[in-house]
């Protein structure tokens, strides 16, 4: 059966240890005495999962986005130095919305 970190990360540590039980991999070696972020991490290395959970933006363009959030950056700094507190104002809100709209995007 093919295991994905997902599911692993779904499923308790009983179930994470009788999968563990049948596999002969010295990094479950221990599985029992092993709780269970350890033991996921464990079956993913016995396994060949990648453990990380990988997230995609899904409908905005991050390159374009991660620009502008650089452009407006350095029109913070400009904002700052010549205490324009408005422009500032304005600047930090718009960073804010396109950083949230970053997170949002994820999957």
């Amino acid at each position: 059966m093919e295991h994905t970190y997902h599911d692993l990360r779904n499923k308790r540590v009983t179930e994470l240890r009788e999968i563990a039980k049948g596999i002969e991999h010295e990094a479950v070696q221990g599985y029992t005495q092993l709780n269970k972020d350890h033991l996921v991490l464990a079956i993913c290395t016995a396994l060949g999962v990648d453990a990380h959970e990988h997230h995609h933006a899904v409908g905005v363009d991050t390159q374009a986005i991660k620009a502008e959030i650089r452009e407006l950056k350095g029109k913070r700094e400009a904002a700052l130095a010549a205490h324009d507190h408005a422009e500032l104002k304005l600047v930090r809100r718009r960073i804010h919305r396109l950083k949230h709209k970053l997170r949002r995007a994820l999957v």
